[in-house]
């Protein structure tokens, strides 16, 4: 579903990608993890578009992102959760959740509601589809979040770092509904600080660092048995 190839980024004189290749299969759950300022955030724009790549290529189901069809193939692939929710205020939960299923993918408003009350009960917010975000809890804002990209039933869903702007106690109830989106076909791609749920909802497991994939492996082998000493430093300092 993903492909991408000899992916270079830099702002300015500061290069934060370097010759990034990349294959995430249909289906497949894929977390990222590394240090901060490692390019994490950066290489899951690109996938999506938020950012161009300097240099190198990105594919979703083998269509190349170009300028003149990026829009397009991200509207049909793609959908992201943010770090900082980036629900719209003036918006109730409903609003916000079939906003762009009304006005990208053009369905109908009884139709998109059906699909929001869904996810909200697969987040298990149903009874805050009234409510504006500013009177929700931080999860339960990401909570929404989630039901909102899920209501685009897109193939991809991308996650960047959404626990990290949480606070701690309510971390877990996002990463429930995460781990019950991972027993799903959905292809997911997921910025972590989260080893647990790396460990318990990955694939494979992409360690980068200073923009460079350091080590890519199964969870298992990946967390016990680390072959690159840079990936071992790294995870006896978090895993202590």
């Amino acid at each position: 579903m993903i492909q991408i190839k000899g992916l270079c980024k830099s702002f300015g004189r500061l290069q934060v990608l370097k010759d990034i290749y990349l294959h995430v299969r249909e289906g497949e759950k894929v977390t990222i993890i590394g240090p901060s300022g490692s390019g994490k955030s950066t290489l899951i724009r690109c996938i999506n578009a938020l950012e161009e790549p300097t240099e190198g290529e990105v594919f979703l189901n083998g269509e190349p992102l170009l300028r003149t069809t990026r829009t397009w193939l991200v509207r049909t692939y793609c959908a992201m959760v943010f770090q900082q929710f980036n629900l719209y205020p003036h918006m109730t939960v409903l609003q916000n959740i079939t906003l762009a299923p009304v006005r990208l993918q053009k369905k109908k408003k009884a139709e998109a509601e059906e699909i929001a009350y869904h996810y909200l009960d697969v987040v298990g917010l149903r009874d805050k589809a009234g409510a504006y975000p500013a009177t929700l809890s931080g999860g339960q804002q990401q909570r929404i979040a989630i039901a909102r990209a899920l209501a685009t039933r897109q193939k991809i869903l991308l996650f960047d770092e959404p626990t990290s702007a949480l606070d701690p106690e309510m971390v877990q109830e996002v990463l429930d509904v995460m781990i019950r989106l991972s027993r799903e076909s959905i292809t997911m791609v997921v910025v972590t600080h989260e080893m647990g749920f790396a460990r318990q909802v990955a694939d494979r497991v992409i360690f980068l660092d200073s923009g460079v994939i350091v080590e890519e492996a199964p969870p298992e082998e990946f967390f016990e048995h680390p072959r690159n000493e840079r990936t071992g430093a790294f995870l006896s300092k978090i895993l202590r």
